[in-house]
């Protein structure tokens, strides 16, 4: 176990008496507000005016949020979520119900599925509201959004959560939580977050560096901006590396235990056609209308 990387951080980033704030919070906070930044900027080398662009954040925290606890609790737990009324009243409270009352917890359970999809309903409202074209909306967000899942991952870290599968890798981390245990002993594994994380910064790297070779010959024909590309490109990058990732991990709720595919990979495939269709389709426009 020497050979391993013992993973044993502490929760929280500091405390000031009873109130603390932890890692994972931090890094949710940090990924939003790089992708703030980032859009805000790309509003601005885009001529959108800063009144059209202020709204966004709200509707895509609102959008995120809403939709990855939703998702949660619908995809993977919706025989406890579902099936009654205090599990019910959990799905929406950060809170959950003990022997002693409610307690607060924040919300634990968050699915990247789920927040896609509640990102997407939030960024329809705006541009509805705003009058900013949906696929200018979309493709905005999508350059900076890789970025953002790139901290949320770092966050799961941080959490020692969503481990990975039992492996005998030098870089094996040792995760000290009940769900590392084999037969009472802590096991080394794949440290499934640190993969997502590294592979998502390269992704928004990636799809900066198509938007700063767009901009750069936007004088001779129509950006890339506005017709889906950079939406089937970010999504498309993620889910399809989501979906290989998924076999190194640990599955997440017991149902999963007997399934040739988990629930991860499953909910990624529709994800992944759907993007590859966009990414194929902005590319091919944009070819038409320079033509």
């Amino acid at each position: 176990m020497l050979l391993f990387i013992d993973w044993q951080p502490s929760l929280e980033l500091f405390s000031i008496g009873s109130f603390s704030v932890r890692w994972y919070s931090m890094m949710w906070v940090i990924g939003l507000l790089c992708a703030y930044f980032i859009v805000q900027r790309l509003y601005r080398q885009q001529q959108i005016p800063d009144e059209k662009f202020e709204p966004l954040f709200i509707y895509c925290f609102l959008g995120v949020l809403i939709g990855a606890r939703l998702g949660h609790c619908i995809f993977y737990e919706p025989d406890y979520y579902l099936t009654s009324k205090i599990g019910f009243m959990e799905m929406f409270l950060p809170m959950h119900y003990t022997d002693g009352g409610w307690k607060f917890t924040g919300y634990e359970g968050l699915a990247s599925h789920g927040g896609t999809i509640g990102l997407f309903i939030g960024m329809w409202f705006y541009a509805r509201k705003h009058g900013v074209g949906l696929w200018t909306v979309i493709d905005n967000v999508a350059i900076a959004t890789p970025l953002t899942c790139c901290f949320i991952r770092l966050g799961n870290l941080m959490n020692s959560e969503i481990i990975g599968k039992v492996t005998d890798v030098p870089w094996a981390f040792i995760f000290h939580t009940r769900e590392a245990l084999v037969d009472g002993v802590l096991t080394p594994r794949h440290p499934a977050q640190l993969y997502e994380a590294i592979a998502y910064l390269i992704i928004f790297f990636g799809g900066l560096w198509i938007y700063h070779k767009d901009t750069a010959k936007s004088q001779n024909h129509t950006s890339l901006v506005g017709t889906s590309f950079y939406f089937g490109y970010c999504v498309f990058t993620i889910f399809f590396f989501r979906f290989f990732v998924e076999f190194l991990k640990k599955e997440q709720v017991a149902f999963e235990q007997d399934m040739p595919l988990d629930m991860g990979q499953l909910l990624s495939i529709p994800f992944v056609l759907i993007a590859g269709y966009a990414m194929w389709k902005g590319w091919g426009k944009r070819a038409f209308e320079k033509s």
